[in-house]
């Protein structure tokens, strides 16, 4: 299934997206794309509607973000090796955990703002991963059975805030409108590999990123695993998986975002997200 959120900032109505595209409104049966309805039983509710008798929404709404009430939005810095490289960094030999503010959290087509005072503002496409059943100290091979399902994710980050001034990541991670999340929450059925999936990401229509979940240093098992031996995580909860190579901080010389740039990225089976830049 490929579920969504959709109407004004705020209040969002949860949809389903039918077998030929159209977006069909699921709020008389569903409270929202999250919490329990992300759990196995949940999704199975949803599955057994029957979606030609749902009304149809007008396929200009505005899209929200594919899911509501995230308490934590975890990110996993370095994960693709040659993403590592281009930036000057090692590969690391555990994840590189940093938490990206839910306030960051957007729909996929909202405008991105440039932050206030930023010369270093960079994208980074990833795949999302959807957290539905609680997962806590879960094995490798049990980690899959907590996912709901995929995303993608643009994990906008201001790389001097990032980088260059003191304390940890989460300050260039966080600025708002830095986290995009879908178009749609794709369900784990419709994916059957996570670990083979093509993505990408272009600047005005210029290709920077053609990568693939195939080179990630650590799977999306691993990570689920490797998060619930420090912090159980809850339905609804996001986690952004790394970006590969090809960010504004690795061209030579560098290229950053400026307001007026539009976005255009992607992941195979997962949909596409256009954000335009403007200013805060």
């Amino acid at each position: 299934m490929k579920l969504l959120r959709y109407g004004q900032a705020g209040a969002e109505k949860p949809g389903i997206l039918d077998q030929d595209g159209r977006i069909r409104d699921l709020s008389a049966h569903v409270g929202d794309i999250g919490g329990r309805w992300l759990a196995p039983e949940g999704l199975a509710a949803i599955a057994a509607l029957p979606l030609d008798s749902l009304p149809l929404v007008d396929a200009n709404t505005r899209l929200g973000p594919c899911v509501g009430g995230t308490g934590k939005f975890i990110c996993i810095g370095l994960n693709y090796s040659d993403h590592a490289a281009e930036t000057g960094a090692s590969v690391p030999t555990e994840p590189v955990i940093f938490m990206k503010a839910t306030s960051a959290i957007q729909g996929p087509n909202d405008p991105v703002e440039i932050p206030r005072g930023s010369e270093k503002t960079d994208w980074e496409v990833e795949l999302g991963v959807i957290i539905g059943k609680t997962a806590k100290y879960v094995s490798e091979a049990d980690a899959l059975d907590h996912v709901a399902g995929y995303c993608v994710i643009n994990d906008l980050s201001e790389r001097a805030f990032q980088i260059e001034r003191q304390g940890q990541w989460t300050k260039g991670k966080s600025c708002d409108t830095f986290g995009p999340l879908g178009p749609w929450l794709v369900t784990k059925d419709e994916v059957p590999d996570p670990q083979n999936l093509d993505m990408w990401l272009e600047v005005n229509g210029h290709r920077y990123q053609n990568g693939s979940t195939r080179t990630m240093v650590y799977g999306v098992a691993f990570v689920v695993s490797y998060l619930s031996q420090f912090m159980s995580l809850q339905p609804g909860d996001v986690i952004s998986t790394g970006t590969p190579p090809g960010v504004g901080l690795g061209q030579k010389p560098p290229v950053y975002l400026k307001v007026g740039d539009r976005m255009e990225l992607g992941i195979q089976g997962l949909g596409q997200q256009a954000q335009v830049c403007v200013s805060s």
